[in-house]
């Protein structure tokens, strides 16, 4: 489907100058969009052609190359969108090969006979002529077209109404499909059931090709819808240097050319004002969200205090629970540099999900974010609301595995009574993200599962722990280290398999007696002995210290 504006071929064959020319192949071609006319004196011309132009020869021409350069050029004639091939085959060509013929049905690339009493030039100037008239028109009909989105934006016309007026201008099918605000517009009328479903099929197929959905770039395609060939025409929304929907049309009742793609490009540009719009009052609110949550979880007691007074504006209450809920966004590949305008996307598309799950589970809470992190805070009576928490937190979980290039790491704090404690379970989910990267590769860490992590990955005690780890473990370690052995190792699986040497000997693919070895080597180094509970307690405390201290 050529993009420029003009005449179909179909529309050609009707004019007065073509009256005793036909069509001998390429049928399905037949609304290609002619935007130009050039001559062909010498097949070598496919180097100065372009998209939409509709080629004249003459059989003299095409008598000077074989059957099998006459089948490329009709293929590269293709491959540069031109309309089609007009040509004078007598009295130099009896027919065209069948080859070629067969070629151009199969592709759907017009070829048209023209009446050998006619010139060329009297074919050309008519086409010509018509091609500006046609532009001309559409100029001045795309200006009022123009002047109508202005209106509407002018009047304040919402994306439905401007939906509705890009279907009644084409006079074709359009869909509008929004990430934010989260939409999906139809005009559909006069359609039968089975074609919407097919129309609506059709666009989810698009949607399935991931990497087609952030592209700045319009789709122009023939998609087989019905069993019949239909132009599909795709153009993005485009906001803040990203895309966030697209608005898509189906030539059911009409081909689509120039005219209806510049309708579509005036309704994209028309759309992504109102996405930025609606961008701009979102930012607003969740920035008075942010602050709020901010103000909450800062040591600052002026600022928790200004908080706490604004709490009937988000319908909270002072004595109820409160549970904290971090989520941290990172790139998987730290070496795919990303700049923060798509970070941003990344936190805002999953933010407003998490605002629709909150709405779907009638949750109260709130939701802050920050440039790489989003902060939750619900609130629920006592002994309600405990249920849907939790299902919540689950659906939390499965929407970001949607998310192959992110890191999402997501820390769930403890539930505290009254508002003024939501700070500490704030602090409660920052530690189960950190805690929970170093113990396990799980998305969701929650606080309340970390056992005695919860005691050592308190801040304040990192000075004794690394003291600790110092008079404990660090000889065994420092020892592996110097003579390349693996007793730290051995340590843990000694833990692991609660002392049973044997299960120790299976897990490590070892002989008993070096685990024997092993064993007798650990009490040596450190000076413990595991057979002593307060020894074998303070080795198995510093090897979580070790984990938690990163040494």
């Amino acid at each position: 489907m050529a993009r420029q504006n003009g005449i179909t071929v179909e529309e050609s064959l009707k004019m007065d100058c073509m009256k005793n020319s036909k069509l001998i192949a390429g049928s399905k071609g037949m609304s290609n969009i002619i935007s130009n006319v050039n001559v062909m004196a010498d097949p070598d011309i496919m180097s100065w052609v372009g998209g939409g132009e509709f080629l004249l020869t003459t059989g003299y021409s095409l008598n000077k190359v074989s059957t099998e350069e006459q089948v490329k050029l009709i293929m590269e004639a293709k491959k540069q969108g031109l309309a089609g091939l007009g040509v004078k085959i007598k009295p130099y060509l009896e027919a065209m090969p069948r080859e070629v013929i067969g070629l151009a049905d199969e592709i759907g690339f017009p070829i048209i006979e023209i009446d050998q009493e006619i010139s060329l030039s009297d074919i050309m100037t008519p086409i010509v002529n018509e091609i500006f008239n046609k532009q001309s028109y559409l100029l001045k009909k795309i200006e009022k077209i123009y002047e109508q989105f202005m209106d509407a934006m002018l009047n304040r016309l919402d994306i439905v109404d401007i939906t509705e007026l890009t279907s009644v201008n084409i006079k074709n099918p359009v869909m509008l499909k929004l990430e934010f605000p989260n939409k999906i517009i139809e005009k559909f009328e006069d359609l039968d059931s089975k074609l919407k479903e097919d129309i609506k099929h059709n666009a989810e197929k698009f949607y399935q090709a991931s990497d087609k959905n952030t592209e700045r770039k319009i789709y122009e395609t023939a998609e087989i819808i019905n069993g019949k060939y239909i132009d599909r025409l795709i153009i993005p929304i485009i906001a803040k240097d990203s895309v966030y929907g697209h608005i898509m049309a189906w030539g059911v009742n009409s081909s689509l050319g120039g005219y209806e793609m510049s309708v579509l490009e005036i309704a994209s540009t028309t759309i992504a004002l109102e996405v930025l719009k609606a961008i701009s009052v979102r930012e607003v609110e969740n920035r008075y969200k942010s602050e709020f949550i901010e103000d909450l979880i800062s040591l600052d007691e002026k600022r928790k205090e200004k908080a706490i007074e604004r709490l009937s504006f988000f319908n909270l209450k002072e004595d109820e629970n409160y549970m904290a809920i971090s989520i941290k966004l990172k790139m998987k590949d730290e070496e795919n540099s990303i700049d923060m305008a798509s970070i941003q996307q990344y936190v805002s598309k999953i933010y407003e999900q998490i605002e629709r799950k909150l709405d779907n589970y009638k949750l109260k809470g709130i939701i802050g974010s920050k440039i790489e992190k989003i902060i939750i805070l619900l609130s629920y009576a006592d002994n309600e609301g405990e249920k849907e928490v939790l299902d919540f937190m689950s659906k939390v979980e499965s929407l970001t595995l949607k998310y192959d290039e992110l890191d999402i790491k997501i820390g769930v704090g403890r539930v505290y009574s009254g508002i003024e404690s939501f700070n500490n379970s704030y602090v409660d989910s920052v530690k189960a993200i950190n805690t929970g990267k170093i113990l396990n590769e799980n998305t969701v860490t929650q606080f309340d599962e970390l056992g005695i992590y919860k005691i050592l990955c308190q801040d304040h005690l990192e000075d004794e722990l690394a003291r600790f780890y110092e008079t404990t473990l660090k000889v065994l370690d420092d020892y592996d280290k110097k003579k390349s052995t693996e007793l730290v190792k051995t340590l843990e699986a000694y833990f692991e398999s609660n002392g049973n040497l044997k299960k120790m000997s299976d897990n490590l693919f070892t002989h008993y007696n070096t685990i024997l070895y092993r064993v007798q080597r650990i009490k040596e180094i450190t000076n413990m002995d595991l057979e002593d509970s307060n020894d074998r307690l303070n080795l198995e405390v510093s090897l979580k210290i070790k984990k938690i201290l990163g040494l």
